[in-house]
């Protein structure tokens, strides 16, 4: 399996819309240099299917890869059939799977709108196991299926 990033995203602060900046680089344990969710345990870095995101452009048009403040927005490379501890490498660097969705606590904006976000459903978290550069177009391609053991 094997697909490309379509935006590599970041914001300076948290509860806002990311931009696409087109390249990024990916620190080890922490995330995406310059992005305000660097270095939160165990979700360093987001990521969205853009086949998703077009689904929710057709209630909301002016949505765009960094709306649900993914870091990176990808096509062609199914999330949802990765499962935690599922690696897979984007660019240079090399990503775990540490979370499948998340719970909202409060609503976001895209949600009042449409009724519906997809981030608690669809959104992967990673973290950072080599880092590298990640560029708008890079591949992303799944790496290993077995399953990594605990941290002890």
């Amino acid at each position: 399996m094997s697909g490309r990033v379509v935006a590599v995203c970041i914001a300076a602060s948290k509860g806002v819309p990311k931009e696409d900046v087109g390249v990024g680089l990916l620190v080890p344990e922490i995330g995406i240099e310059g992005d305000a969710h660097a270095g939160f345990a165990h979700r360093q870095v987001s990521l969205l299917n853009m086949e998703d995101i077009r689904e929710m452009q057709a209630k909301l048009p002016e949505l765009h890869p960094g709306s649900f403040a993914e870091n990176l927005t990808v096509e062609g490379f199914d999330l949802g059939l990765l499962e935690i501890g599922h690696r897979f490498r984007v660019g240079e660097a090399l990503l775990e799977v540490t979370q499948i969705g998340k719970e909202c606590h409060t609503r976001c904006a895209i949600y009042h709108t449409t009724g519906d976000c997809i981030m608690p459903r669809k959104g992967i978290f990673c973290r950072v196991l080599k880092g590298g550069t990640v560029r708008r177009g890079d591949e992303v391609a799944f790496e290993a299926a077995e399953v990594a053991s605990p941290k002890t």
